[in-house]
């Protein structure tokens, strides 16, 4: 380019009205992280984890839309194919993938060994196989455990206090769910001591959940335990429902199922846990190394119990249990 042409082209730029220059220097910018989220059951039943998992992302300066993208991937409850749904995220090399529940975060860890992950869990991590230590993670993993089978004793104890006649529960799980194993030991251990009788109803379904109501209809137990996994949790209307059609007294692992009518719930704060996951996201976003964050154990548990739903079984809640409660629906 000879001289004159170069100062002429030089101008130009530099005459660039103000208004298109905002837009040109956006035009340059880096195109925004992207988090890969990867969630066992659906959208439409993750509502409120989905907006606690948006709080912790806040927390460290990032804004869905704005600043940073989120890539879902959701398994419709269909756990086999999340190992494909996490392979995918892997192949689209996101920044940091995220996983809820314990399917989800297996998958993850052996989707890739290079890109940071960020688990939300029921069962302790290291004995799980995801980290080396809660202390020091090692690798490319860190998260949240949010206990699950540990609180089955002390879930169990209230269920009894609630209704203090108990002899026989029962108890429905889907095997599907990981915790289901460890659930039941601590389960059966707690009912022993208690001095109560279980019987435990697996059911992988919608159509078997009705099934195993039927079968509660016919042997009427004196309470009913309902397990924890992502099946339940996305049938919490069609569970709630049932027990209250055949009037049987419920105890639940999460508040979800108190807000839809059940009776009472008792676990950890699972809004805290994904605000704690979109936290660590975007520190890692920031620069932070997965290794270098021990993974959070959650300090927050609630005990919800609905008011309603115990004069509708005909329950009077003791008094020493309303003072207990986190909450009370009335």
């Amino acid at each position: 380019m000879r001289r004159r042409e170069f100062i002429v082209a030089l101008g130009g730029a530099a005459a660039m009205p103000a208004i298109l220059r905002p837009l040109a220097a956006r035009a340059q910018q880096p195109a925004p992280p992207v988090i890969g989220y990867l969630g066992a059951s659906s959208p439409e039943t993750n509502v409120d984890r989905l907006r606690a998992f948006h709080l912790g992302l806040r927390e460290t300066g990032h804004v869905e839309g704005d600043n940073v993208t989120v890539l879902y991937r959701w398994a419709e409850n269909h756990i086999d194919r999340l190992p494909e749904l996490a392979a995918d995220l892997a192949r689209r090399r996101v920044a940091v993938l995220v996983s809820f529940g314990n399917a989800p975060a297996l998958a993850a860890k052996a989707a890739t060994t290079t890109i940071p992950l960020v688990f939300g869990v029921s069962e302790d991590p290291a004995k799980m196989g995801l980290v080396a230590s809660l202390a020091r993670p090692g690798g490319n993993l860190t998260g949240v455990n949010f206990f699950s089978a540990e609180l089955v004793a002390k879930r169990l104890e209230l269920l009894r206090e609630l209704v203090p006649g108990a002899v026989k529960v029962a108890v429905l799980m889907d095997p599907a769910a990981p915790p289901t194993a460890t659930t039941l030991q601590e389960l059966e251990a707690a009912a022993r001591s208690m001095g109560l009788r279980i019987q435990v109803l697996k059911t992988s379904s919608g159509g078997e959940i009705n099934r195993a109501f039927a079968t509660l209809a016919h042997e009427r137990p004196d309470a009913l335990f309902v397990g924890p996994g992502f099946l339940f949790n996305s049938r919490r209307v069609q569970l709630v429902h049932l027990a209250t059609l055949h009037k049987i007294p419920a105890a639940y692992s999460e508040r979800q199922y108190i807000e839809a009518g059940g009776l009472m719930s008792y676990g950890a704060n699972i809004a805290d846990a994904l605000r704690q996951i979109g936290v660590y996201a975007g520190r890692i976003l920031k620069g932070a190394k997965p290794a270098d964050l021990p993974v959070v154990q959650a300090s927050k548990f609630e005990l919800v119990i609905n008011a309603e739903s115990a004069r509708m079984l005909g329950l009077t809640v003791p008094p020493q249990l309303l003072a207990r409660a986190d909450e009370v629906i009335e």
